[in-house]
Protein backbone atom coordinates (compact mmCIF):
# COMPACT_ATOMS: atom_id res chain seq x y z
CA UNK A 1 0.00 0.00 0.00
CA UNK A 2 1.59 3.39 -0.82
CA UNK A 3 1.79 6.07 1.15
CA UNK A 4 -0.29 8.37 -1.12
CA UNK A 5 -3.58 7.46 1.23
CA UNK A 6 -4.86 10.72 2.96
CA UNK A 7 -5.84 9.76 6.56
CA UNK A 8 -9.08 11.82 7.90
CA UNK A 9 -9.74 12.40 11.18
CA UNK A 10 -13.61 12.26 12.01
CA UNK A 11 -13.10 14.21 15.62
CA UNK A 12 -12.68 18.37 16.52
CA UNK A 13 -10.35 16.58 19.32
CA UNK A 14 -6.99 18.09 19.69
CA UNK A 15 -5.80 15.56 21.90
CA UNK A 16 -6.66 12.77 19.04
CA UNK A 17 -4.94 14.92 15.99
CA UNK A 18 -2.28 15.54 18.50
CA UNK A 19 -1.93 11.52 19.45
CA UNK A 20 -1.65 10.70 15.70
CA UNK A 21 0.81 13.68 15.19
CA UNK A 22 3.07 11.99 17.68
CA UNK A 23 3.10 8.45 15.71
CA UNK A 24 4.28 9.96 12.77
CA UNK A 25 0.49 10.98 10.92
CA UNK A 26 -0.69 13.90 9.43
CA UNK A 27 -4.38 13.37 8.87
CA UNK A 28 -7.01 15.67 7.71
CA UNK A 29 -9.63 16.91 10.04
CA UNK A 30 -13.17 16.81 9.11
CA UNK A 31 -15.57 17.85 11.76
CA UNK A 32 -18.66 14.91 11.27
CA UNK A 33 -21.51 17.07 12.61
CA UNK A 34 -23.35 13.95 14.38
CA UNK A 35 -26.01 14.58 17.22
CA UNK A 36 -24.20 12.83 19.51
CA UNK A 37 -26.97 13.17 22.32
CA UNK A 38 -29.56 11.12 19.09
CA UNK A 39 -27.62 8.11 19.63
CA UNK A 40 -28.78 5.35 21.93
CA UNK A 41 -26.92 1.73 23.09
CA UNK A 42 -27.23 -0.83 25.27
CA UNK A 43 -23.65 -0.46 26.93
CA UNK A 44 -21.48 2.15 27.21
CA UNK A 45 -19.02 0.12 25.30
CA UNK A 46 -21.40 -0.40 22.43
CA UNK A 47 -22.54 3.79 22.81
CA UNK A 48 -18.60 4.53 21.91
CA UNK A 49 -18.34 2.02 19.05
CA UNK A 50 -21.88 3.44 17.66
CA UNK A 51 -21.00 6.85 17.77
CA UNK A 52 -17.39 6.53 16.56
CA UNK A 53 -19.21 4.73 13.19
CA UNK A 54 -21.83 7.06 12.86
CA UNK A 55 -19.04 9.63 12.89
CA UNK A 56 -16.61 7.70 10.38
CA UNK A 57 -20.03 7.37 8.16
CA UNK A 58 -21.09 10.82 8.72
CA UNK A 59 -17.83 12.17 7.09
CA UNK A 60 -16.89 9.34 4.57
CA UNK A 61 -20.59 9.98 2.85
CA UNK A 62 -20.74 13.73 3.47
CA UNK A 63 -19.09 14.87 0.00
CA UNK A 64 -15.87 16.59 1.99
CA UNK A 65 -13.60 13.89 0.46
CA UNK A 66 -11.75 13.59 -2.62
CA UNK A 67 -12.04 9.51 -2.69
CA UNK A 68 -9.79 6.95 -1.35
CA UNK A 69 -9.37 8.57 1.67
CA UNK A 70 -9.05 5.98 5.33
CA UNK A 71 -11.94 8.01 7.93
CA UNK A 72 -10.98 7.45 11.46
CA UNK A 73 -13.53 8.34 13.92
CA UNK A 74 -13.63 8.04 17.18
CA UNK A 75 -15.79 8.69 20.24
CA UNK A 76 -15.32 7.98 24.12
CA UNK A 77 -17.29 8.22 27.33
CA UNK A 78 -16.45 6.85 30.94
CA UNK A 79 -18.63 3.87 32.30
CA UNK A 80 -19.11 4.30 35.67
CA UNK A 81 -22.24 2.02 37.79
CA UNK A 82 -22.89 0.88 34.45
CA UNK A 83 -23.73 4.18 32.86
CA UNK A 84 -22.00 6.06 30.12
CA UNK A 85 -20.36 9.46 31.10
CA UNK A 86 -19.69 12.02 28.03
CA UNK A 87 -19.16 15.86 28.59
CA UNK A 88 -20.99 17.16 31.72
CA UNK A 89 -23.57 19.86 30.53
CA UNK A 90 -22.38 22.70 32.73
CA UNK A 91 -20.25 23.59 35.62
CA UNK A 92 -22.19 22.02 38.63
CA UNK A 93 -22.63 18.36 36.97
CA UNK A 94 -18.87 18.37 36.48
CA UNK A 95 -18.23 19.15 40.02
CA UNK A 96 -20.95 16.12 40.63
CA UNK A 97 -18.79 13.84 38.57
CA UNK A 98 -15.59 14.34 40.27
CA UNK A 99 -17.44 13.99 43.51
CA UNK A 100 -18.76 10.89 42.54
CA UNK A 101 -15.49 9.46 40.59
CA UNK A 102 -13.33 10.42 43.57
CA UNK A 103 -11.47 7.38 45.18
CA UNK A 104 -13.23 4.65 42.89
CA UNK A 105 -12.40 3.62 39.23
CA UNK A 106 -14.09 3.66 36.16
CA UNK A 107 -13.65 2.20 32.34
CA UNK A 108 -12.85 4.44 29.71
CA UNK A 109 -14.61 3.46 26.59
CA UNK A 110 -13.07 4.64 23.27
CA UNK A 111 -15.09 3.42 20.05
CA UNK A 112 -12.88 3.43 16.63
CA UNK A 113 -14.07 3.41 13.58
CA UNK A 114 -12.15 2.87 9.68
CA UNK A 115 -13.34 3.21 6.76
CA UNK A 116 -11.79 3.12 3.95
CA UNK A 117 -14.05 5.09 0.83
CA UNK A 118 -11.85 3.55 -1.90
CA UNK A 119 -13.71 0.31 -1.33
CA UNK A 120 -16.60 0.88 1.29
CA UNK A 121 -14.66 -1.52 3.58
CA UNK A 122 -15.28 -0.86 7.63
CA UNK A 123 -13.58 -1.81 10.71
CA UNK A 124 -14.90 -1.08 13.84
CA UNK A 125 -14.19 -2.11 17.95
CA UNK A 126 -13.96 -0.63 21.03
CA UNK A 127 -11.02 -0.42 23.66
CA UNK A 128 -11.34 -0.26 27.04
CA UNK A 129 -8.96 1.29 29.88
CA UNK A 130 -9.59 1.13 33.75
CA UNK A 131 -8.95 4.53 35.28
CA UNK A 132 -8.57 4.82 39.22
CA UNK A 133 -9.41 8.31 40.55
CA UNK A 134 -7.44 9.86 43.65
CA UNK A 135 -8.77 11.91 45.93
CA UNK A 136 -8.85 15.64 45.17
CA UNK A 137 -10.80 17.27 47.91
CA UNK A 138 -13.81 20.10 47.30
CA UNK A 139 -11.32 22.95 46.63
CA UNK A 140 -9.77 21.20 44.21
CA UNK A 141 -12.15 19.72 42.39
CA UNK A 142 -13.58 23.09 42.36
CA UNK A 143 -10.45 24.69 41.42
CA UNK A 144 -10.16 22.46 38.24
CA UNK A 145 -13.45 22.70 37.34
CA UNK A 146 -13.33 26.69 37.35
CA UNK A 147 -10.63 26.19 34.79
CA UNK A 148 -13.47 24.93 32.09
CA UNK A 149 -11.13 21.89 31.00
CA UNK A 150 -13.72 19.29 32.05
CA UNK A 151 -16.28 20.70 30.33
CA UNK A 152 -14.61 19.62 26.58
CA UNK A 153 -13.42 15.81 27.63
CA UNK A 154 -15.31 12.76 28.10
CA UNK A 155 -15.50 12.02 31.54
CA UNK A 156 -14.98 15.64 32.80
CA UNK A 157 -11.12 14.65 33.29
CA UNK A 158 -8.23 14.37 31.09
CA UNK A 159 -4.84 11.96 31.57
CA UNK A 160 -2.97 14.81 29.76
CA UNK A 161 -4.22 17.92 31.52
CA UNK A 162 -4.73 20.10 34.73
CA UNK A 163 -6.52 16.55 35.89
CA UNK A 164 -3.49 14.16 35.71
CA UNK A 165 -2.87 14.70 39.18
CA UNK A 166 -6.38 13.48 40.49
CA UNK A 167 -5.78 10.15 38.71
CA UNK A 168 -3.53 7.82 40.42
CA UNK A 169 -3.62 5.43 37.85
CA UNK A 170 -4.73 3.58 34.93
CA UNK A 171 -4.49 -0.68 33.53
CA UNK A 172 -4.76 -0.62 30.02
CA UNK A 173 -3.39 1.99 26.99
CA UNK A 174 -3.18 5.55 28.36
CA UNK A 175 -3.54 6.86 24.78
CA UNK A 176 -7.03 5.44 24.39
CA UNK A 177 -7.77 7.47 27.68
CA UNK A 178 -6.35 10.52 26.21
CA UNK A 179 -8.61 9.65 23.25
CA UNK A 180 -7.91 6.83 20.53
CA UNK A 181 -5.71 3.83 20.91
CA UNK A 182 -2.98 3.77 18.35
CA UNK A 183 -2.78 -0.22 18.85
CA UNK A 184 -6.13 -0.52 18.27
CA UNK A 185 -6.01 1.65 15.24
CA UNK A 186 -3.05 -0.25 13.79
CA UNK A 187 -4.94 -3.15 14.20
CA UNK A 188 -8.17 -2.19 12.51
CA UNK A 189 -5.54 -0.43 9.58
CA UNK A 190 -4.43 -3.58 9.28
CA UNK A 191 -7.91 -5.78 9.11
CA UNK A 192 -8.04 -3.21 5.84
CA UNK A 193 -5.06 -4.46 4.24
CA UNK A 194 -3.41 -1.01 5.23
CA UNK A 195 -0.08 -0.76 6.94
CA UNK A 196 0.47 2.27 9.22
CA UNK A 197 3.88 2.72 9.07
CA UNK A 198 3.03 3.63 5.12
CA UNK A 199 1.02 6.07 6.46
CA UNK A 200 4.06 7.76 8.14
CA UNK A 201 4.65 11.19 6.77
Amino acid sequence: MSSSRTLVLASASPARLGLLKQAGLDPRVVVSGVDEDAITAATPAELARVLAEAKAAAVAAGGMLDGGELVIGCDSVLELDGRALGKPADAAEAVARWQAMRGRSGVLQTGHCVIDTANGRQVSRTASTTVRFGTPDDAEIAAYVASGEPLYVAGAFTLDGRSAPFVDGIEGDPGNVIGLSLPLLRTLLAELDVRITDLWV
